[in-house]
């Protein structure tokens, strides 16, 4: 069956087409879109039946939207069970002992808005607000809402997602890509089109190179996996580029086992393969491209032998991976999270869209499409912050030094904000507030150093749906979040514009809208003139500080009565290049400083990054510590994602955990045996740093050298209170992690690749949450810099604490004197680099 026959076998109107929200037998079915939380970055068509008690019953995929056509993950389709759990949070709780006892009074939602801006109002008093730090968790349905609060109501610039360096999550790619062509881009598998496979302007990819992502299992990006399965069976080809065999690239033409933190080499060399053998799109890189011929010179003498050396993929490999990719009619790259945790973060997003740019697959039927937020409706992680006092702003934390320095990354610091809680310099943090975000489970790098930070922090509010170890070790108010069907909110990343519509209640759960609204009209009144969620997400639709407003017509209610979704043409659009759609002049053209596709990148000079692909070997591995190899023989990895979790999130749920009951270690079998290992043993892996617990699944798919660990562990099932803090340690790979170690210009980190040992666990070992909150840890570090060997630490001390402190302050001092005129929403960096590359355009 085809798209088109799969259309026309849709019983329409059994499935309620043109309404979204009608009586079946004792239910009330609505019509939305899942998104957060619980659940991962997408935003699926959903049926949800809620019964006469208004809790929801049952859930099932709408076969009517576009974007997903009935099909649901098996997270979602468990979301009943994760909605009516028992362990949910259903009042506002209190502290009523130490931290870390889990000990709480409940109380009201008066009392927690009471004490919350009564604590607020006198650090704005007596400490400034840039001294609130403002935590999120990964980017879903809170990117605007609590970035808008944080700004015009707690009025900090602070707001970040502490403990993660280097910005290590989809930044690199956007600002990488955005440097390259002036937008970001995604590979086309028809979502840009209400008809998706059926429009005749959309042609399937002839090739998909998969990279660093495992989309069947992670839908990241707002990128739904099944996709790329959809266009395999229309007869695309797979690439794998994974140190893991992925169900993908088990059906691949060529299946690439990159060794982690290499595939910066791995893409120049392809791009050597591409250039020396004449598989360029001439026509394209003549007309439309800028530094051709900077790439080429800096691409020779690194071909595919010279890579097989470094990344361990035998070179015919590379030459035919390469070849394949680029004599395809079309092609696209769909990439992942390990751009962003290696060094090379920029060198191998710049490789990757290079790869693009020379064989013509840019904005192309079945390429990489340039694509924007549906309707200019921007996810603005600074929107508002032009409403924070200048002073205050000038606080906010970043480093003078790389791409930190420009407006373009509008959050905060990690490493300095880490370096102000450990230090007190320039100032020290007083109130600490996560919302959708489990750092000590899940993002904060170097976990235990997390833990002693944030106990330095005098105040902490956290609001989640669930009681979490961050929560019992940290909070003195706990806020109980509403889930997805509990709220009304909206949904524009890429395309469509989507609905959230609320129709179900959980005690007195309260969704992030609302709360943002209550508090904000408590703090700064003046700022939320909104009277309820609705009336904030029409104001998100359609105005959102911005010149004009954007391109949305229609409020809340309308995009519910339409179904829920609304496909933008602007991003359905090919070769918007061509026709004067990308520049702000309407003159046809890239956003870029030179008007062009930029090999020689302008935006990347000017943030002191290398303008060209670029390989940084990783700071522990089988190169650069070598020496270590007889005690640390495995290559670690980490981060995969599965079906049944999304980051920390679903370890309640007894359906998800009956599939994937423990964290697992996947090794090879040969290397298994050779320590003494069978499957499903508990063993440890440790480093210099630290080490945890997980159970061994043997697996021939991955290298003897190499080993994968899963993150986000924690047991709900276990003790809450201190020292077990649900086992969260005992299992969490970030007892390994580093903070302070970026690549160039501050962006990505060296998390994915790292030397260490695997051995038995045996009965009675010291388990690392006892090790942590009772001993401090494993206590390698100094206070501000990156942890190490103590003669490191204190080299670190001596000769880099002053200059990180000095790179705060410069850039504070900057932001002082810019701060009256600053376009603080804009790309300053970009803007910069356009305004002095004068006459390029005709270069």
């Amino acid at each position: 069956m085809d798209y088109q026959e799969f259309l026309d076998s849709v019983d329409r109107e059994a499935y309620h087409e043109g309404e979204w929200r009608w009586r079946e037998g004792e239910y009330t079915v609505t019509r939305t879109n899942h998104w957060s939380p619980p659940g991962c970055h997408n935003g699926c068509g959903v049926l949800l039946y809620v019964d006469q008690e208004g809790r929801l019953a049952r859930i099932e995929g709408d076969p009517l939207s576009p974007f997903n056509n009935g099909k649901l993950c098996m997270r979602c389709l468990d979301m009943v069970e994760a909605v009516n759990h028992p362990d949910r949070l259903k009042y506002p709780l209190r502290r009523a002992g130490k931290r870390g006892e889990n000990r709480w009074e409940r109380i009201t939602w008066d009392e927690a808005y009471d004490e919350i801006v009564e604590r607020v109002n006198t650090v704005k008093r007596d400490f400034g607000s840039h001294t609130i730090l403002f935590v999120h968790g990964t980017g879903r349905n809170i990117g605007w809402q609590l970035p808008l609060f944080a700004s015009t109501a707690l009025e900090t610039p602070n707001v970040c997602n502490f403990g993660f360096t280097g910005f290590a999550c989809y930044l690199p790619r956007m600002i990488g890509a955005s440097a390259k062509m002036g937008e970001m881009t995604i590979a086309d598998v028809s979502e840009t089109h209400e008809m998706r496979y059926a429009d005749p302007s959309f042609r399937r990819p002839d090739v998909i190179m998969v990279w660093g992502n495992e989309p069947l299992k992670a839908n990241a990006d707002g990128f739904l996996g099944h996709w790329i399965v959809e266009c395999m069976q229309m007869g695309t080809q797979i690439i794998s580029i994974d140190p893991r065999l992925t169900w993908l690239g088990a059906k691949a033409a060529y299946w690439l086992q990159v060794r982690p933190g290499t595939d910066g080499a791995l893409g120049i060399a392809m791009l050597n393969t591409v250039i020396n053998e004449d598989m360029v799109d001439h026509k394209f890189i003549d007309s439309w491209c800028y530094g051709y011929q900077q790439l080429v010179e800096s691409v020779q003498g690194k071909d595919a032998d010279w890579a097989a050396e470094i990344c361990g993929v035998p070179a015919d490999d590379i030459r035919g991976a390469a070849r394949l990719y680029a004599t395809a009619e079309s092609a696209s790259i769909q990439w992942g999270l390990a751009f962003e945790q290696q060094l090379s973060a920029l060198g191998v997003t710049a490789a990757a869209c290079d790869l693009m740019g020379v064989t013509g697959n840019i904005d192309n039927p079945g390429g990489n499409l340039l694509i924007k937020c549906a309707f200019d409706i921007e996810k603005r992680y600074g929107l508002g912050d032009f409403k924070i006092p200048r002073e205050n702003y000038a606080g906010k934390l970043t480093l003078s030094a790389g791409i930190e320095s420009s407006d373009i990354v509008a959050c905060a610091s990690s490493d300095a904000l880490l370096h102000a809680v450990e230090t007190g310099e320039p100032f020290m943090p007083q109130i600490i507030w996560l919302q959708s975000a489990n750092p000590l489970s899940c993002s904060g790098m170097d976990a235990p150093r997390m833990y002693e930070a944030m106990n330095k922090i005098p105040y902490c509010v956290v609001a989640d749906p669930y009681m979490t170890p961050t929560a019992v070790a940290h909070a003195d108010i706990v806020l109980p979040v509403a889930m997805s069907c509990e709220r009304n909110s909206v949904r524009t990343w890429w395309t469509p514009a989507r609905s959230i519509s609320k129709c179900a209640s959980y005690y007195e759960a309260k969704s992030d809208e609302q709360i943002i609204l209550d508090l904000g009209r408590r703090l700064k009144p003046e700022n939320w003139p909104w009277k309820d969620d609705k009336e904030l997400a029409t104001w998100y639709l359609t105005d959102q500080y911005a010149e004009g407003g954007t391109r949305y017509e229609g409020d809340f209610e309308e995009l519910q009565e339409r179904g829920g979704y609304k496909y933008d043409p602007w991003d359905a659009e090919y070769y918007k290049y061509q026709k004067g759609m990308c520049r702000p002049d309407g003159q046809p053209g890239f956003d870029t400083a030179t008007g062009r596709f930029e090999f020689w990148s302008w935006g990347y000079n000017h943030w002191g990054v290398d303008p060209m692909p670029y390989h940084i070997e990783p700071k522990d591995s089988p190169v650069s510590t070598s020496e270590k190899l007889a005690e640390y023989p495995f290559i670690a990895t980490s981060g995969g994602r599965s079906y049944e979790f999304f980051h920390s999130e679903h370890r309640q749920l007894e359906t998800m955990r009956e599939f994937h009951p423990w964290p697992l270690v996947t090794i090879h079998p040969e290397a298994a045996a050779e320590y003494g290992i069978e499957d499903g043993d508990w063993v440890w892996i440790e480093t210099t740093h630290g080490r945890c617990r997980q159970k061994a699944f043997l697996f021939p798919g991955i290298k003897k050298d190499t080993i994968h660990m899963e993150h986000a562990w924690w047991f709900p099932e276990q003790e809450a209170a201190e020292p077990s803090l649900y086992g969260t340690f005992d299992s969490n790979i970030n007892n390994m992690a580093l903070n302070f170690e970026t690549g160039q210009g501050g962006i990505g980190s060296g998390i994915k690749s790292f030397l260490a040992k695997i051995y038995p666990y045996v009965e009675g070992d010291q388990m690392p949450g006892e090790k942590v909150t009772r001993e401090g840890g494993w206590g390698d570090y100094l206070p501000g810099v990156m942890a190490g060997d103590k003669e490191s630490a204190e080299r670190q001390a001596a000769e880099g604490n002053s200059a990180l402190l000095a790179q705060i302050e410069a850039a504070r001092r900057a932001k002082e004197m810019k701060v009256e005129d600053a376009d603080m929403q804009g790309r300053n960096a970009l803007i910069y680099a356009k305004e002095h590359a004068d006459g390029l355009q005709d270069a």
